[in-house]
């Protein structure tokens, strides 16, 4: 049974809102149709790009990410990075366990389709920093959080992504005695989609912030503004999905028993990383709100980056690719679907947190 103050959320709810989980299986299955029924729509959009970044996808996230951060509170940051049993267990899980998790089932279930395997390989890498801030304001987690937890997981993609690449794809795999394979990319590369995907919205969210609120106030900011901006995120997230499954449509429907392949370890992955990290939070003393953050950016990948790089080092037309294309394909309703379990698993906690002051949600 539901308590009063779920009741009472639920009731604030917009009709996007609620129907949410319809809308992205919907624009998923929009996509995967165009790319199949519409003979060369992928390859036209994957022509439109931008010093090697895909406009639409880019156009989209941008979109979808601006109005979340134009809802952070920059003033409180600072209440988030004091809080190592927040920080301390987001670069553990990020940048050992989930590396070391994706290998492992990568392996396990993969041993006898190495391209498939490398691909996936290439996804654990890769730490989520756009859409996982999605996901945490759809779950009311703590969106001063997910600022600072996106910042910190872009500065280790620059620097550690092309090194923890080459020690799990030829260094550990020699050691064990597997096969061993090779990822040429160049920290360019990585930093440019930190700045595209993350740096643009967040400069832009920061900004209207500051502009707003001087100009108006923060109760015209947080009342007037907000809302008008909220919708435009949801719009931005279903176009974005739209336009990636349009991209493999064709490659995704064309091979339905690779596609599942690849797809049961990426269940068991996110998964496994989502429940194992909330129990962490939980047992670390976080409320629900920063506990639910955690969770969400620490199952959460980059699927931008492990896209380009596998296209990048191995083609369009490879694995590898499909397999960093298939990580969405199962990243999004899963992740949507633990955003229902969150808010759910809120009554577990021993002192959870009324849900954000939010007029403006997405």
């Amino acid at each position: 049974m539901s308590t009063a103050s779920e009741q009472q959320v639920a009731g604030r709810l917009s009709f996007l809102d609620r129907y949410l989980a319809v809308w992205i299986l919907a624009a998923m299955a929009v996509g995967l149709g165009l790319g199949r029924l519409v003979p060369g729509l992928g390859d036209a959009l994957a022509k439109v790009t931008v010093t090697g970044v895909s406009l639409p996808i880019a156009l989209g996230l941008l979109v979808m990410m601006y109005p979340v951060l134009a809802k952070v509170r920059y003033d409180r940051l600072d209440t988030v990075t004091r809080d190592r049993r927040l920080l301390l267990p987001s670069l553990l899980l990020n940048w050992i366990v989930g590396p070391a998790v994706m290998f492992a089932l990568a392996w396990l279930f993969l041993p006898d389709l190495p391209e498939y395997r490398t691909g996936l390989i290439i996804v654990g890498l890769a730490r989520c920093i756009a859409m996982v801030i999605i996901w945490n304001d759809l779950a009311c987690g703590d969106r001063e959080a997910a600022a600072v937890l996106v910042a910190l997981n872009s500065v280790f993609q620059v620097i550690a992504f092309s090194a923890l690449g080459w020690f799990y794809l030829s260094v550990l795999p020699g050691w064990l005695g597997l096969e061993q394979a090779g990822l040429d990319v160049s920290v360019w590369e990585i930093a440019r989609s930190v700045l595209i995907f993350l740096g643009i919205p967040l400069i832009a969210g920061y900004l209207t912030r500051r502009i707003g609120e001087h100009a108006k106030g923060r109760t015209w900011y947080e009342s007037r503004l907000l809302p008008r901006l909220g919708p435009f995120a949801l719009y931005g997230l279903l176009f974005t999905i739209i336009v990636l499954f349009a991209l493999q449509g064709d490659a995704i429907t064309s091979q339905p028993l690779d596609v599942a392949r690849i797809a049961l370890p990426l269940l068991v992955y996110f998964g496994l990383m989502w429940a194992g990290s909330m129990a962490l939070g939980r047992a670390a003393g976080l409320a629900y709100q920063r506990a639910t953050t955690l969770a969400f950016t620490a199952a959460g990948n980059n699927f931008e980056l492990a896209i380009a790089v596998a296209i990048a080092t191995f083609g369009a037309t490879s694995g590898q690719a499909l397999a960093g294309v298939v990580g969405p394909l199962i990243e999004v309703p899963v992740l949507i679907g633990l955003v229902y379990v969150a808010l759910y698993a809120r009554r577990f906690f021993t002192a959870p947190a009324a849900p954000q002051e939010d007029p403006a949600h997405v």
